[in-house]
């Protein structure tokens, strides 16, 4: 399948999906996300592969996040709600997923980057979970699997940079590697994940998410979301947002 603004390559049972927006820093279009979708069905069907890695093209960005012009610029309700099927799609992939988070993560970012299994980071990545400054819930369900509840708080309540040190430190990141070396090292912990028994490794998956997950919790994020789009602090925040970031030229 041809994408344009995905880059999808096979090595023997290892998949790579690259984001692939870097005049926008890999920003979350609706294109982008609907191709996202397709992609992870495709490959998700594809018993040639066995291990999926999500990266983004270029140096400063793995995601920058919603696309916000987009966003704000008369978006069709169905396409604003398009990041968060992409990030729920990757939830749901049944095969690991390892994100090589080659720049910054930025609030629809680094959800997407929490969603995956394993997160290796180059040493210029950071991250932020931005939501609460937009007047939304972002990642509440799932950063405290990863870094533990009050620290989950501070980082979803401050919605300040992480860089990278520190993500390693705290757990949020697995592994660090020079960003000369970041596909390398990716590549070597998929092929050695993807030399196992596929199914061993995707029940073993299903299991872990089983016991580290809470249903009402993601359930609640939803529900949340959805009231807290309709106020019009959330709307005077994005806008706000939006024509910052715009007028910085990081989407």
């Amino acid at each position: 399948m041809d994408y344009e603004t995905l880059i999808v390559e096979q090595t023997g049972d290892v998949a790579t999906v690259r984001l692939n927006r870097p005049e926008k820093h890999n920003a979350l279009s609706a294109r982008l996300c609907h191709e996202l979708i397709a992609a992870l069905d495709a490959l998700e069907a594809d018993d040639a592969v066995n291990v999926l890695i999500l990266t983004g093209v270029g140096e400063k960005a793995f995601c920058a996040g919603a696309d916000m012009a987009e966003a704000t610029g008369g978006a069709k309700a169905g396409d604003v709600g398009a990041p968060a099927q992409a990030v729920a799609r990757v939830l749901g992939t049944h095969k690991p997923i390892i994100a090589a988070v080659n720049g910054y993560a930025y609030g629809g970012g680094a959800f997407l980057a929490i969603n995956c299994d394993i997160r290796i980071a180059s040493e210029n990545a950071s991250f932020r979970f931005v939501g609460a400054s937009y007047g939304l819930v972002v990642g509440a369900f799932q950063l405290p699997r990863i870094v533990g509840a009050p620290l989950a708080k501070e980082l979803i309540f401050t919605a300040r940079t992480v860089d990278a040190e520190e993500a390693l430190r705290i757990g949020l990141v697995n592994h660090l590697a020079p960003f000369d070396k970041l596909e390398t090292t990716v590549m070597a912990m998929a092929r050695a994940i993807a030399s196992n028994s596929r199914a061993a490794v995707m029940a073993s998956k299903e299991v872990i998410d089983i016991a580290t997950s809470t249903t009402a919790a993601v359930r609640r994020e939803v529900e949340a979301n959805r009231e807290l789009r309709q106020s019009p602090e959330h709307r005077e925040r994005f806008r706000d947002a939006a024509t910052r970031i715009t007028g910085e030229e990081q989407v």
